[in-house]
Formats: C-alpha cells, structure tokens, sequence
C-alpha cells in the first residue's frame, strides 16, 4: 500500500481521510478490488509469500507460539488447537475442530470418536482452508494460509460422555480427549454448571512480531511475571470443569485496536496509519492454542465483539469465524454469530451487540433489524416454554456499565432492553469493559431494589440482572473518576450511586447520567460461574451467579429464583 508523502495511506480508490468512516462491508468490497489490482499467485504464496513476514521463525514452532499452514510439505503434519462446540441441540449435537500445521495436500485428516477411549467410530474431518491477505505498508500483501478441520456429529446420547481423536492415517494422533453431550430440555437432567467472560486475548505475540505489538505480556500477573492473565483465566475456567463456557466478545485480538477501521498489516511499531487497524491473522494460531486446555472437553461458544470484525472474509466481518469456528444455526440469515441453544432448563442466546452499537459503528445496522426481529420471536417462545425456566443472553457492548472507558451503549438499551423486559430475561451478561460490575435488577432502565452480595433475586417481579465481565485477560479499565469498588469484603455503602456514568448516544455523543444501580465494582480479572439447579413442578428453580477471580476465589453471589409451573400451566414463571 503507497504511503504519501505526509505519511497518510493513499489507498487504492479510497482517500486517507475517509477510511475511517467506511462500513464493514465498504472496507471488504475495497479490499477485493485492491487485491485483485494487485494477485498474489498461489505458487507465490505457497512458495514464498510470507518470506518477508517473518515466516522461518513461524514455521520453526507450528504450535508454540503461531501455527499457520506451514508451506514445507516434507513437514510432519501436526493437528492442535482442538476446540468443540454444541449444534443448535446441545443434548445430540457435538461440534469438534481443530487447527493444522500446514496444508495436507491431498491427506485425510478422521475423527475416531466413541463412548468410551476404545473409540470405535471413524469419520472424515471436513478440512476449511481460510486464505488472509492483508496489505502491508510497502506495497505488497501480508499472506497467510490456514487450514482448519471440522467434524459434526448429531443424533448423540443426551448428557453422555464422549471420546475423540483427530488423526493423521499413517501419521500423528492427537492424544484420545473426553467431551460431553447436554442435558434434554427440561428439568430432568438435574444440576450444571457453565460459566462465562469477555475480552480474553492470547497475550502472547505471535513469532514474527519483533516489536511486540500483538504481545501482551505487560498484563502478565504480578506475582508470576511469566504466566498472563489471560491464561490464569482458562486454567481456572478448566478447573470448573463447566458442561459449557460462553465468551461475550473480542475473542483473540488480531485485530488490537477494535476501532472498526480498514486493516493493514505492520510489525513496526509506530507506523499504523491513521485510519487503519493492525491486523494478524496469526494471532488466531496461538489463541486456539492457548485455549485447548479448556476448550478441547468445553464446548465454547462465541458471541463477536468490536475486536471481532475482520473485514478481509465477508461482508458482515465473520467469514473468517467460520472457517475457524463452529456456531450453531438458526439466528437470522446474514447474522451468523447470533444463535441459541437450550441446555436442561436454561435458554441461551448469543447476540451480535456491533450490529447495534452507538459507540462504535462500522457494523451498526448490517442486519437490518432481522436481528432484533429474530430476538423478540426467539425470547417470546422460550418464555412461553413451560420446560425452560432461565433466559440468559449474552453479548459484547454493554447495555449497563460505569467504566470510564466505555460505559452504556444506549444503542444496545434502544434495541433490546425493553424486550428483556418485556419477556422478563433472568440475566444478561456482557463483554467490553475490562472489569466485573453487576447491577440491581433493573426494570425500565431503572433499579427496582437493591440487591447486595448473598442475595435472592426473583427475575419475574424484580427484572433483569446485567452482569459485565470483560475481564478475562486484557487491561483491566477504571471506574469513573472517584468510584471506589464495592465486592465482597471491600463493602463500599452508597457506591451503588453513580453520578458521573455516561451512555454513547445515537449521534456518537455521550449522556451523561447519574444512576443507583451498580450493586457490584471488581476492577481485576475474573469470569462468572452459574449453577442452575432445576426444581420440581409446582416448587422453584435457582440460578446461582458468582463472580470468580483468575485464582479461583469467590467476591460476588446472587440468587435467581423462579416457581416452577404444575403440569398444563405455560407463560411467564
């Protein structure tokens, strides 16, 4: 890409001082044409494409540090990075993937699955390539070749243990890993755990990166320098050994900026253009990595975020997900990170926040209101459900939160807030801000009691719990000038009152508001476990929300409660 005297990017048929501006979808149809203005042929990719990139130090580690396609063929070929997923029908459907160290050619990669390690089934792996090319500052273009393999298997034992292995024929086998199906919908499959965060990151830069600006080690924990956040996180997710874990958002940070603007590809630090986002693809590599103590036996299911939007795939920013990713059907055509599953007697729906977001607003509108359509029909039916008791939605921007950096987006209550109300959502659960803030329950953008640490919160009359825990790893942000935290054993009287926070307007502008509903300020890492325990029909069904540091130590717990309905008795409970 041509750089200006000024040193502004001159991009091909878009001035420097409207890149900013441009949609996802401008940004993707502009890359297009770029890149065919400038082809990149396949021999030069495979061959040679990445020399100038740091590709010899890549390729020496294919799953330390980074673990793009590797071009050597002669190469052993290495399978890591395993993560599943549920189908839409989490009680038959299990989805496995995992990454490659390099293109298999014309290889076979099976999936040896079973119920118990003796295996005994063999499937092929479908195999997703996912080519990246990202203009660099000298002209030319960063390439890189991935290759995923996916397995679906449905029509699987409800709450049943699993065993699989990806394998090589004739060649490497990743070890034999258990996962397992969920539980039917209903109450008859008893208790469960899942848990939940955001913002979470790889905190280790990809090799090929000399000036660190895809590293994030400076968060690493103070009383062990050599392990990051990021990484106490899931190990302590790991150890909750949750039947699922949900992320609301900025998932690996390829993209660190998460401003929504065009992407280029620099290593040098200081040399981004004005208008533009640092992207690498790579960071993905090492994410998926990082992850796989967890998410090879956790089903993890993903909602986007800001940092999430990669305009080089697709026109809505998620091509790339799906290559990478399995989410579930069924949301809204064009939307493909917006779903929902049930699981025993809890719904859940993972919501795109970008598509109506006033603070950052290169997606905002891209369904065009299918989404919110599709929300108001999904939440009606499970509320009208006389086997789910809990509706749980979880997203990235926040509807409610006081930090300094983000606060509410307002675009987010306009479009959702009232149908959570309306069909009377338990919790909600968002990403974006770096830190754990839990609100009153709260009606009509108001709280309607207080509800400190130990209490019982009864959704049906009391509204809706907005939970916000972007803190599984990235830089933890402040509260509001003069805000103290409020947790368990740092009990701060009166911090529920705000009157400084702030909500992003339709025009880009902030509100200021005072509100009385922050019952909860932890500004460190953390994530948040729930414990559904279903009742019987005419008794009551709990919902037990904590709030977990990165060393596994409780600081916050709720009650959601609802009555169960007798037989032949539907609606609201």
């Amino acid at each position: 890409m041509p750089v200006s005297p000024s040193g502004e990017v001159v991009a091909s048929g878009v001035p420097a001082n409207l890149a900013e501006d441009m949609t996802i979808a401008e940004q993707h149809e502009w890359l297009q044409t770029y890149l065919r203005r400038r082809p990149v042929s396949r021999r030069g990719l495979l061959l040679g494409g990445l020399a100038g990139a740091g590709a010899a130090s890549l390729l020496g580690t294919p799953f330390g540090r980074a673990a793009y396609a590797a071009t050597n063929t002669d190469s052993p070929l290495v399978i890591g990075g395993r993560h599943t997923a549920f189908g839409a029908d989490p009680s038959a459907q299990l989805r496995l993937a995992a990454q490659l160290s390099r293109n298999p050619g014309r290889g076979r990669i099976l999936v040896d699955i079973g119920t118990d390690r003796r295996l005994g089934h063999t499937t092929e792996a479908e195999i997703r390539p996912l080519l990246s090319q990202v203009p660099q500052l000298d002209g030319s273009i960063f390439s890189v070749e991935q290759y995923y393999v996916h397995a679906a298997f449905d029509r699987l034992s409800p709450g049943r243990e699993y065993y699989y292995r990806f394998r090589v024929p004739g060649g490497a086998a990743t070890a034999v890993q258990s996962v397992r199906t969920g539980h039917r919908k209903g109450r008859g499959g008893g208790s469960f755990r899942f848990t939940m965060m955001g913002d979470h990151g790889s905190n280790i830069a990809p090799a090929g990166d000399p000036a660190g600006l895809f590293t994030d080690n400076y968060y690493a924990a103070a009383n062990d320098p050599t392990t990051p956040h990021a990484t106490n996180i899931t190990t302590a997710i790991a150890r909750q050994d949750p039947v699922f874990h949900l992320l609301a958002g900025d998932i690996c940070y390829a993209d660190p900026s998460g401003a929504g603007r065009p992407p280029v590809h620099t290593t040098v630090a200081g040399t981004v253009p004005a208008g533009y986002d640092n992207f690498d693809p790579t960071v993905w590599d090492v994410y998926l990595a990082g992850i796989e103590v967890s998410s090879a036996r956790t089903p993890w299911m993903f909602a986007t975020g800001n940092h999430d939007m990669e305009a080089l795939y697709s026109s809505h920013g998620y091509g790339g997900h799906l290559a990478r990713l399995d989410l579930p059907n069924g949301g809204p055509k064009g939307c493909p990170s917006v779903y929902s599953f049930v699981y025993g007697n809890v719904a859940v729906l993972s919501l795109d926040a970008n598509d109506v977001s006033y603070e950052i607003r290169t997606n905002t509108g891209y369904s065009g209101g299918a989404q919110t359509s599709w929300v108001e029909r999904t939440l009606k039916a499970y509320r009208n459900d006389p086997d789910i008791d809990f509706i749980v939605c979880f997203f990235h921007h926040c509807a409610y939160s006081t930090t300094l950096q983000h606060a509410s987006d307002g675009g987010v209550r306009t479009a959702w807030s009232p149908l959570f109300d309306k069909y009377s959502v338990d919790l909600v659960m968002q990403g974006h801000n770096h830190l754990y803030e839990r609100t009153d329950p709260i009606r009509a953008a108001a709280p309607t009691r207080e509800a400190p640490d130990g209490s019982t919160i009864e959704p049906a009359k009391d509204g809706t719990t907005y939970i916000t825990a972007g803190s599984a790893g990235r830089p933890r942000y402040a509260f509001q000038a003069g805000e103290p935290e409020s947790y368990r054993g740092h009990i701060v009287a009166g911090s529920n009152v705000v009157p400084n926070s702030y909500a992003w307007q339709s025009d880009g502008t902030k509100l200021t508001e005072s509100i009385s509903w922050s019952r909860t300020r932890f500004d460190n890492y953390a994530f948040v476990a729930i414990e559904s325990d279903p009742g019987r029909p005419g008794g009551t069904s709990t919902l037990t929300v904590r709030g977990i540091d990165e060393y596994s130590k409780e600081f916050d717990r709720v009650v959601l409660r609802r009555s169960v309905p007798r037989a032949g008795h539907s609606g609201q409970h």
